[in-house]
């Protein structure tokens, strides 16, 4: 299989196996099969099929499907407990297909095929003998955008029941371990910073088993050279199209070599397959460069700006908005609220949402989750009263919810308490306390789907804020078993977005989960953007936003400028530096204008004024990491360049200062070396190579968490 600038190559051996060859740097039409090698390993037993031949091993063999509880003690793709209570399974060839197009993945999202894509699908098939358990392998090769998705469909082709309990959706096996392991840890306000670790022996484990893809870690990882960097080596990513629990193992074996697995996390995974019966599994993205960390970046940016997302604001400038929640909490009126939209249009806002507490008897978090009608008290004229009024300040209208969640406290649990989570007899740990929706059920769904259209149908509502904000524990349901459940509320998940949306498509939904917990692909399906944090500390945005932009773009990460001291850290940063990092998303505020001097609302206003300026750049431009915030350096920069390189917006923040401190010099990048370029602030004229070789110093003047923005123009 050929992508433009990639090849990935496996053979079918002499004994029925699918082996894994190469995937790297295009080569055509050579068989490179040559590199397998066959010697006697000791401890590591033969199939049957092998004879006498002690040379053949699944424990050493690179795969693109592992078996399990055969002779592999490698991390297996699959384990599945069989009619006879056994737990194996030896996948043999039995047939390959290749097609046109993509395959077909019922209920899942997945990158879409635009119009001008080049895509053909292959499917291998390998079966179990005795069990009749058939595992049919999906690539389908984006051969323009550079990569290769992968999926797993899992068919009981015997006559009794199947359980399966583990299965993951890319299995890939290196004959070699010479690599470092990039991944995405933090928490709650934390989200996604930048690990890099080197293989050792055994596993490496990343995962969540928190019902979200979790604030704990991504599902994307990087495998690398141990020399790879932004713009150099080898880089393999792997996205994983899913938003539920995951896992994702590394493990460089006793002959150094290394297999990475990735799919749903197995712990409390059961699903039963009657004869004929099928399971899909979700889709992981694959792309390889080698050209470094930047590139497989901007790979990743480009397939998530136009491949993931259907909804009209994919290619559209999103609006500049104005967010309640720090600005009024609980404690607003309609009066407030046409108040502070009405400031927020003095600094250029195009949108005005309307956060938490707008519902029931919502003056807290203790209640009236699930309550979905407006607090008369607080809007008196309801959301359509309120939207008229905030429409006719020349401002849309948007509106916060959590349509997954339930406070014991409300009418909604008191009807139907059998339709959250809960384990009978046990009682429910609480998360912000509220319980969880049972989304795996038909008539939870429907309930969501209708009162959410009500809700749309009812007022002028431009924008919706989904929030999710609590991990999922006590997973029980009525529906039979329990190990589907997990991976059923994702299915419904995605059943009642479809449907929303689908009735409501100019609407532009974004994405939350206390912030970062549930920014992934799978939701990126769905809403076009995700709220990056609910930390808005812009010297912690630094890091937060780094890590997020190894694997997803700018336009995905909402951001804004919010008060200082900063309500999560208390830190007070320059209003200049809020508004820089905050570009580097969906910008907007997070604050009440009206409380804003003079001063600072002028501000604002050039913030605003400069963000729409470059909007198209930000969005659509590609990304430089110039400085990261863990280079010990005192300052974290980053950079925007359009596709023909001739312009640059480059931002600077000073994030730890010295007295009397060493100078420090930012090499751009992303330029032509042949052209000259204008260097805004600096007033100089330069080369591309310049530029980019010899850098420029960054300003001693500058105090502790002061930034600069300056603009980089072609001139000839």
């Amino acid at each position: 299989m050929h992508t433009s600038h990639s090849t990935y190559q496996m053979k079918i051996s002499e004994l029925g196996y699918l082996l894994h060859i190469y995937y790297g740097s295009r080569i055509d039409d050579e068989d490179l099969s040559g590199l397998l090698t066959h010697y006697d390993r000791g401890f590591s037993p033969n199939p049957n099929v092998a004879g006498r031949d002690r040379t053949v091993s699944l424990d050493v063999m690179p795969q693109e499907f592992s078996s399990a509880g055969v002779g592999d003690f490698r991390v297996s793709s699959i384990e599945a407990e069989n009619g006879d209570l056994s737990r194996a399974f030896e996948g043999k060839y039995t047939g390959h297909w290749i097609y046109e197009g993509k395959y077909s993945l019922p209920d899942l999202p997945g990158l879409r095929v635009r119009e001008n894509d080049r895509t053909d699908t292959l499917e291998a098939e390998l079966k179990d003998p005795v069990s009749g358990l058939t595992v049919t392998l999906c690539y389908c090769v984006f051969e323009n955008l550079d990569v290769i998705t992968r999926t797993v469909r899992v068919r009981n082709g015997g006559t009794e029941p199947v359980r399966l309990t583990r299965i993951m959706s890319v299995t890939m096996d290196w004959l070699e371990s010479d690599f470092d392991f990039i991944h995405f840890d933090g928490r709650h306000t934390m989200e996604r910073e930048f690990h890099r670790d080197p293989l050792i022996s055994g596993q490496q484990t990343i995962g969540s088993i928190r019902g979200t893809s979790s604030h704990q870690h991504n599902p994307f990882v990087i495998l690398c050279g141990k020399d790879a960097g932004e713009e150099h080596g080898e880089c393999y990513g792997f996205s994983f199209v899913y938003s539920g629990n995951f896992q994702c193992t590394v493990e460089k074996d006793q002959f150094d070599q290394t297999r990475l697995v990735m799919g749903i996390h197995p712990d409390r995974f059961s699903w039963k397959l009657e004869p004929g019966e099928s399971f899909f599994a979700p889709e992981v993205i694959l792309a390889y460069t080698d050209r470094g960390l930047t590139k497989l970046s901007h790979m990743y940016h480009d397939i998530f700006r136009t491949n993931i997302s259907s909804n009209i604001y994919r290619n559209k400038k999103r609006p500049v908005l104005l967010n309640s929640w720090e600005a009024a909490y609980f404690d607003f009126r309609h009066e407030t609220l046409v108040d502070m939209a009405r400031h927020g249009a003095e600094l250029g806002a195009d949108l005005f949402v309307l956060d938490d507490g707008w519902f029931g008897d919502r003056n807290n978090d203790f209640c009236a989750l699930g309550d979905w009608k407006e607090n008369p008290e607080k809007l008196p004229r309801g959301l359509k009263g309120l939207a008229e009024d905030i429409n006719e300040l020349g401002l849309d209208f948007g509106v916060w919810v959590e349509p997954e969640m339930v406070s014991e406290n409300s009418r909604l649990y008191r009807e139907h308490p059998d339709w959250t989570l809960q384990i009978p007899g046990r009682p429910a740990a609480r998360g912000r306390y509220q319980l969880v929706l049972d989304l795996s059920r038909e008539e939870v769904q429907n309930y969501i789907v209708d009162f959410m259209d009500e809700m749309l149908s009812s007022a002028n509502i431009a924008y919706v804020k989904w929030d999710m904000n609590r991990s999922i524990s006590e997973v029980w349901s009525g529906g039979g078993n329990q190990g589907a459940v997990f991976h059923r509320y994702v299915l419904g998940l995605y059943r009642v977005l479809e449907r929303i949306e689908n009735a409501h498509p100019e609407v532009l939904f974004e994405g939350c989960s206390g912030g970062g917990g549930r920014f992934d692909p799978g939701m990126l399906y769905y809403h076009p953007q995700i709220w990056c944090s609910d930390n808005t500390d812009a010297i912690n945005r630094l890091k937060i936003q780094y890590g997020t932009s190894f694997g997803y773009p700018v336009c995905t990460m909402g951001a804004h400028v919010s008060v200082c001291p900063n309500h999560q850290t208390k830190r007070a940063v320059p209003l200049g530096t809020r508004g820089i990092v905050a570009m580097s998303g969906t910008f907007g505020y997070e604050l009440d204008p009206g409380k804003l001097t003079a001063r600072e609302k002028e501000e604002c206003r050039a913030l605003t004024e400069t963000y729409r300026t470059y909007s198209s750049l930000i969005d659509q431009g590609d990304y430089y990491r110039l400085e990261s915030p863990y280079s010990g350096k005192g300052f974290t920069a980053w950079a925007f360049v359009s596709r023909d390189r001739r312009e640059a917006l480059v931002n600077v923040v000073i994030t730890d200062k010295e007295p009397n401190g060493a100078q420090r010099y930012l090499k751009l990048r992303g330029l032509r070396e042949d052209l000259r370029y204008h260097v805004e602030r600096y007033d100089i004229c330069r080369s591309g190579a310049a530029l980019m070789r010899a850098g420029l110093p960054v300003d001693l003047g500058l105090g502790e968490y002061e930034g600069m923005q300056f603009a980089v123009t072609a001139v000839r």
